[in-house]
């Protein structure tokens, strides 16, 4: 009984042994991804379980922090795991005050191909897509704060590289007038008194890409009331710049409260589809994402 029973363990023991573990997944750095004028880092996270083509999600970091920080402080990584996708984390190299924030104040990073932040973001898309088989049709950009801000940029300048967007705490697009006007609170643009017409804003992005007709990526915008650094007043600009851009009334289509404190005003073309979002958190100050939100972010985007 005994034989027989330690027969039985050995074989047990070398089917364990035989059988291979899965590997996890974890954060690695890219050191050539391409053109790269804005001279940032690259982190990828590529989860272990995903479709052959996968979306391309570029999460992106408030002034002062970095790749590697956004992926731990942030639920991009583990919803990654769940549903599949890329992420790609760029770590901001422009001091500015609060540290390293990502460029949305200099005329190149204004422009489409212009150099600068901009072009080296596009460059790590580009190097998932070959690398990883990213689906082109699936690219997204969300951050935080400075983030939230060049989500913004890029949706304006590549709107035929990505799909949508969800921009945290951000500005619209060519808010800040150059490198002075940078960092909040004290520039024109945070200081509280921006207020451009819906028109002014739209032709802002309009301008980035004469001639362009194709799709737009629609947008989702987040934002705290309390919030004192990026004052809540410029969430309204940059409902009236997307909204423009698409076309739409200033007015709702619907409101709703999908949780508690969440207040949130949707934007619907004719046909009901959701171009817009608007997120208000009540009495959240500088500090979204919270729980919860990048999921509904992720819902937003159509990456289930």
């Amino acid at each position: 009984m005994i034989r027989t029973a330690l027969v039985a363990f050995t074989s047990t023991l070398l089917i364990a042994l035989a059988t291979p573990v899965a590997s996890a997944a974890s954060l690695v750095e890219v050191t050539n991804f391409g053109a790269n004028p804005g001279g940032m880092r690259m982190h990828v996270y590529v989860p272990d379980s995903r479709p052959p083509n996968p979306a391309i999600v570029v999460a992106m970091h408030g002034c002062g922090g970095s790749g590697p920080g956004f992926y731990s402080s942030s639920e991009f990584a583990s919803l990654a795991n769940q549903r599949g996708f890329v992420v790609i984390y760029p770590s901001a190299q422009q001091q500015a005050g609060f540290g390293k924030c990502f460029d949305t104040w200099s005329a190149a990073a204004k422009q489409r191909g212009g150099g600068s932040d901009p072009v080296s973001i596009v460059s790590m898309v580009n190097h998932v897509k070959q690398t990883y088989g990213g689906d082109p049709n699936r690219v997204f950009a969300t951050g935080s704060s400075s983030g939230g801000m060049m989500t913004n940029h890029m949706l304006a300048l590549y709107p035929d590289v990505f799909k949508a967007g969800a921009a945290f705490m951000g500005v619209p697009f060519n808010c800040f007038a150059n490198a002075a006007d940078f960092p909040p609170p004290g520039s024109k643009c945070t200081n509280g008194t921006m207020n451009r017409t819906p028109q002014q804003w739209g032709d802002a992005v309009r301008q980035t890409f004469p001639g362009y007709t194709g799709p737009r990526p629609k947008m989702q915008l987040w934002h705290g009331t309390a919030d004192t650094l990026v004052p809540y007043s410029l969430l309204q600009e940059e409902i009236e710049q997307w909204t423009n851009v698409f076309g739409l009334s200033q007015t709702p289509t619907s409101t709703d409260t999908p949780q508690p404190n969440w207040n949130r005003r949707r934007y619907a073309d004719p046909a009901g589809t959701a171009l817009v979002e608007a997120y208000s958190i009540q009495g959240a100050g500088h500090s979204l994402p919270s729980a919860g939100m990048a999921a509904q972010a992720l819902n937003f985007f159509g990456v289930v």
